[in-house]
């Protein structure tokens, strides 16, 4: 089994609570350390919690790990203004993938959007895709970058447009098949799942972006346990030819 220690940066909103719970349960991770603004509900005997002020982070808030988990976020609404949006969406994972380089954690996995661009004409768009390209121009060890659809699931404050949509969505995903079923909304409960299986089994590329289509086929590995062999198969020597080894096998 590994041996692998998280940071998880953003774990009270939807994907990031989710995300601290499957590190934690999860055998692949001796601990999980969260830094965040407020306490958080969870517990968990590999859980540390960190409440810090995002705008005086420094170096030595950063235990060494092998991955780094941001799922920072918000909206216009809870921002009020777009620089308020811009320092959370931008500016903050910016300076803490800079603080975790020199720190030396090797992988760095952020939660992006679907359609991100620099030279989108929508503001929100434009601010993820200059994220995307300021991490990638840092120069880390290795990114990967998630870029899911809607992402639906029970979040703690009542967001009307996300929640009309995800209505509409509820109603088109089965029909959404193919070349189609990368515009299919993504629970966040996959979503979290997608960044822990593809930090434990990442490939060597220094970077990644991960589409839904991507998130939504990230499937549990599922471990099959030994059955027990009954009492009256146990001498049964002509189901159990699998035990033999031929001689000819034994003189190569």
């Amino acid at each position: 089994m590994g041996k692998r220690t998280a940071i998880v940066v953003g774990a009270t909103g939807l994907t990031g609570s989710l995300l601290v719970k499957q590190l934690c349960e999860s055998e692949e991770y001796v601990s999980v350390s969260v830094i965040a603004r407020r306490d958080i509900s969870y517990k968990h005997p590999k859980l540390e919690v960190k409440i810090k002020d995002f705008d005086a982070l420094e170096e030595k808030d950063f235990e060494i790990a092998e991955d780094l988990f941001c799922c920072l976020g918000t909206t216009m609404r809870i921002a009020k203004t777009k620089e308020n949006f811009e320092k959370v969406d931008l500016l903050y994972p910016l300076q803490i993938a800079s603080l975790a380089k020199k720190r030396g954690i090797h992988h760095m996995l952020v939660i992006s959007a679907a359609g991100s661009s620099k030279k989108s004409p929508f503001f929100y768009s434009r601010i993820k895709g200059e994220m995307e390209q300021q991490l990638i121009d840092l120069n880390l060890p290795q990114l990967s970058i998630f870029r899911p659809s809607l992402l639906t699931g029970h979040r703690k404050e009542f967001r009307l447009g996300e929640r009309l949509a995800e209505g509409v969505f509820q109603l088109l995903n089965p029909i959404l098949f193919g070349p189609l079923k990368r515009f299919r909304s993504i629970d966040g409960k996959q979503l979290a799942y997608a960044m822990v299986h593809f930090a434990v089994r990442a490939n060597k590329n220094k970077v990644t972006l991960y589409k839904s289509i991507d998130i939504l086929r990230a499937m549990p590995v599922i471990e099959v346990e030994e059955q027990p062999i009954a009492r009256e198969e146990l001498f049964n020597w002509e189901k159990r030819k699998d035990i033999f080894v031929d001689k000819e096998e034994i003189d190569k």
